[in-house]
């Protein structure tokens, strides 16, 4: 840390202490104006109702989607304190003195805090929006209720991250307008008008607590975002006091600024996390579409960082829609508007903005209007998009921008699009973002790979957060990715589950795309700092009329070092080897993979725990047995190992 942030978390620190004895909370809430904001969400209606509908009642049976617990028994309502995975029940008392990270305090923290971002609030609004139902806004109402008596301002575990106040500030705007906003029926008579005035001063609440704790200096990441994001929308949506127009522009101000800082100009965000990237689009999409209902945009700038975001994730998806599973991912969105069960946050993001800038290729790329994409939109909105993929080129006649120089991705590839594509993404990126890094895992130099949109060297994901430690540190460890360990140690140096001591510095020395072959050449020294300092450098080539693969690692040292090459296949892939070669089937493709220049044979790891190694996980807190192939041994000075990859 700078002296500068240990200052500033000193003073923290004095704030928390003076808050717990009542200093600085905010006051009993004035008497709100009764003054909201334009509804931000169309009244869209041409949806499938029924799976709403079941949706609703699955939350008012008791039953909630909690990450792997898919409809998990809480109860309606559930008891907003207690850990859905372990059933701890955290303390409620003086929120910001409660160790959340402590499992035996609180459980695990991503499971409790899960259903208080009051995503099942947007559902039953959803379904009362859909049929007119008094029992789905009913159902809202005692949800809310309930968690007012159980999170009573400033007690609990929902009274300490900003972010998590920000998202259920977002999705309470959601709910608003779909239950009808302050003509809702649910606010009529005098039960009704006390029941607004309890939600009104929850919000006002929530957005004093936001105002007074945003994440800065190392912490200053998408969690910082989200305040923003959350503070703004909530006082675009309510001005019911007198700061509320201060506090939607310092919202406005802070998304104005991040937008920009948190995203480079290339548009992938500096957290190296494709999750994350997807999170903070998504939450300039929301921030955005509020603004304009209520009279205001954001600069030429924000709108064309977010556009250059979605031109990140268009390159880096496959013909089948696949994503490599960079850095983090912890499953979370900020509301959760579809019920489809093919929805994907990416090509949702590509839809709503090939409407909203214009892009046909987004439009290709998409394939359909999604449901989130019409509730944010609009049912009109389709129209727009049929015309922008009718008139979109038929693969592969466009590929699109492949050089992202300051975020660190390369894809090589041809065929665009097509049954015959071949897909690789590069990786010479940062660590992650800010001194801690925290999103980021130790992959430099790593690549993934798909053949006519069938997933085969596959970056395995994340698994867990704050549980878990040993598979934490195994799925952000160099081992769990398509790259080369040395000495069994990990490039970055890992303090914490969200802290990097050391950062392995990595960077691209050569890039020459072109239409009979693609070069790249990275480098990475996260190596030097071992007592003989050694440099990885790889070079890839890709022959697109041979259709093969050269990929040469280079270790630059004087001494021996022991060197395992990773290989992780995707779980749908059948993996075999024959005479030294690694073969490797997924749907109509197949890859051959050897080097024939090292007397090193392959061995195929397969869902072990003890190493851990042959695992991915495509959900948080879920993971299954991939193959993940091993070339290892020792080397004795500078050595050069070539892995050749052919394609069919």
């Amino acid at each position: 840390m700078t002296l500068r942030e240990v200052l500033h978390r000193v003073g923290t620190a004095l704030q928390t202490r003076l808050e717990s004895h009542g200093i600085g909370l905010a006051s009993a809430p004035p008497m709100p104006a009764f003054d909201f904001g334009h509804d931000w969400l169309p009244k869209s209606t041409a949806f499938n109702v029924e799976a709403y509908r079941a949706a609703a009642d699955t939350v008012l049976s008791g039953r909630f989607a909690v990450f792997a617990l898919e409809r998990v028994e809480l109860g309606f309502p559930p008891d907003w304190n207690r850990d859905p995975r372990t059933g701890t029940v955290a303390p409620l008392r003086f929120g910001k003195r409660i160790d959340y990270r402590d499992e035996r305090l609180v459980g695990d923290i991503k499971y409790l805090w899960e259903p208080n971002r009051h995503l099942e609030l947007v559902t039953l609004a959803q379904a009362f929006h859909l049929t007119g139902e008094p029992g789905y806004a009913e159902g809202a109402r005692r949800l809310l209720d309930s968690w007012f008596t159980a999170a009573p301002y400033p007690l609990g575990i929902n009274w300490i991250s900003s972010l998590e106040h920000a998202v259920r500030l977002v999705n309470w705007s959601v709910a608003w307008q779909l239950l009808g906003g302050e003509a809702s029926p649910l606010f009529a008579g005098e039960s009704g008008q006390g029941f607004l005035r309890r939600w009104l001063d929850s919000i006002h609440q929530h957005c004093h607590f936001i105002a007074g704790h945003f994440s800065r200096h190392s912490s200053a990441n998408n969690h910082l975002f989200g305040e923003y994001m959350g503070l703004f929308v909530a006082a675009s949506t309510w001005r019911c006091w007198p700061h509320s127009n201060q506090w939607r522009e310092l919202g406005y101000q802070g998304l104005e600024r991040e937008a920009l800082l948190q995203n480079a100009e290339d548009g992938v965000n500096r957290e190296q996390a494709i999750w994350y990237h997807h999170e903070v689009a998504d939450m300039m999409l929301l921030c955005a579409l509020a603004a304009r209902a209520n009279g205001t945009d954001f600069s030429a700038a924000y709108w064309q960082r977010f556009e250059a975001m979605l031109d990140f994730i268009a390159a880096l998806m496959d013909a089948q829609g696949h994503l490599p599973m960079i850095g983090d991912a912890d499953d979370a969105v900020m509301v959760r508007f579809a019920r489809q069960s093919d929805f994907c946050v990416y090509r949702s993001l590509l839809a709503t903005g090939a409407v909203l800038c214009g892009r046909a290729d987004f439009a290709r790329k998409a394939g359909r209007f999604d449901d989130k994409s019409r509730w944010l939109l609009g049912d009109g909105a389709q129209t727009r998009f049929s015309e922008l993929l009718d008139s979109a080129p038929a693969p592969p006649a466009s590929t699109g921008r492949r050089d992202f120089a300051q975020g660190g991705y390369w894809v090589l590839g041809c065929d665009a699009g097509s049954a015959q594509e071949i897909h690789l993404v590069a990786d010479a990126g940062p660590l992650g973002y800010l001194s801690i890094a925290a999103h980021g895992h130790a992959d430099a130099l790593a690549m993934t790979l798909s053949l006519g949109g069938h997933e085969f060297l596959i970056d395995p994901g994340t698994y867990a957060y704050h549980s878990h430690q040993a598979w934490r540190d195994y799925f952000r460890g160099t081992a769990a990715h398509n790259t080369v360990r040395v000495d069994r140690c990990d490039q970055s140096l890992i303090a914490g589950n969200f802290m990097w001591l050391k950062h392995a510095r990595a960077h691209c020395e050569q890039w020459q795309p072109g239409q009979a072959r693609d070069l790249w050449v990275g480098v990475h020294e996260g190596y030097r700092r071992l007592s003989d300092p050694l440099t990885h450098r790889r070079q890839i080539l890709l022959d697109k009329c041979e259709r093969t693969i050269e990929v040469t690692d280079q270790l630059l040292c004087q001494k021996s070092h022991f060197v395992e090459l990773h290989w992780h296949f995707a779980e749908h892939c059948q993996v075999s080897v024959e005479d030294g070669r690694v073969i490797a089937v997924n749907g109509g493709s197949r890859l051959q993979m050897s080097m024939p220049d090292t007397a090193w044979q392959p061995r195929v790891v397969r869902g072990s725990e003890s190493p851990i190694l042959g695992w991915i996980s495509r959900g948080f807190d879920q993971r299954q047995p991939i193959d993940t192939v091993v070339w290892s041994g020792m080397i004795d000075g500078n050595t050069r190992l070539i892995s050749h990859i052919e394609t069919e």
